[in-house]
């Protein structure tokens, strides 16, 4: 469980304790969730301190999913990227075992009939490490020849296709700035339940003002706990408008997931864990 980012600020004084700096937010989040989307590495690469920043500070069994960065998916769209793909795992590698499944995003201009670039590109991959790929050309979600021959090269490697679940996103009226911004950048594709490796990968996202949010959210109950019968791993990750309210969303799905019968720990957040103000200072509010 995870959410696309540890360091943010609106959290201070909801989920992060009220005093907290930012060398805080890594070891605090690591408490509750386990794992998190790398999104920033899509834009640029870490710098080397701040990944041995990030060593000092993750707590045992926590996972960064780091994203590819955008010239290899995007601008190079995978041809002629080993330079860049070589560095950027050479970049995150002293992270070692906290290292989770590397996550490709593909963008809409990837068709089908660049698949064979997508297969070249994964077997050049070093294969001590986990992948997963998220495509959003609509033809790979035609339930046809084109998603399955996705599916099965997936399968045939290992590797894991990344499920991007926006129903509840765009089940919301566009009535506020922040729902009209997330649904211009967002992509509304089906959602295929599928596992193609052992590591499923589910980026679900919510809407605070949105009822049926719950209603999509329940629907991913039954296909965790059969894939964790079948001692697959997943990974879910919550996202919400601006990510403020995405703990909260996490918190909810593990509590689904309790009430289904899944024996699972629901830690208290950090800011939950802190004694209670004295009384005297509050007659100073």
């Amino acid at each position: 469980m995870g959410c696309p980012v540890w360091a943010h600020k609106s959290w201070v004084g909801s989920f992060f304790t009220t005093d907290a700096k930012r060398s805080d937010y890594l070891p605090q989040y690591g408490s509750v969730f386990k794992a998190v989307e790398g999104n920033s590495s899509f834009y640029g690469l870490p710098a080397a301190d701040t990944i041995k920043r990030w060593g000092e500070e993750v707590v045992p069994g926590f996972e960064f999913c780091f994203k590819f960065p955008r010239i290899v998916s995007h601008d190079l769209l995978l041809r002629n990227a080993e330079k860049e793909t070589v560095e950027f795992i050479k970049r995150v590698e002293p992270l070692g075992s906290y290292l989770g499944s590397f996550f490709l995003q593909l963008p809409s201009h990837f068709e089908p009939r660049h698949l064979e670039y997508l297969v070249d590109f994964l077997k050049r991959l070093p294969t001590d490490y986990n992948f997963s790929v998220e495509v959003r050309n609509p033809r790979f979600f035609d339930g046809k020849n084109d998603a399955c021959d996705f599916d099965q090269a997936l399968s045939d490697l290992g590797v894991d296709r990344v499920i991007f679940d926006t129903r509840a996103l765009f089940a919301a009226k566009p009535e506020d700035e922040d729902t009209e911004d997330a649904q211009r950048r967002k992509h509304q594709l089906p959602v295929y339940k599928t596992a193609t490796g052992s590591r499923p990968f589910v980026r679900f996202v919510g809407h605070p003002k949105n009822g049926v949010t719950e209603k999509y959210l329940q629907e991913w109950v039954d296909p965790v706990l059969q894939w964790l019968d079948q001692g697959l791993q997943p990974y879910f990750f919550v996202h919400m408008l601006d990510d403020h309210y995405a703990p909260q969303l996490g918190r909810r799905f593990s509590q689904l997931l309790a009430e289904a019968g899944l024996d699972i720990h629901i830690p208290k957040w950090p800011f939950e864990l802190e004694p209670p103000e004295p009384e005297q200072m509050k007659l100073f509010k």
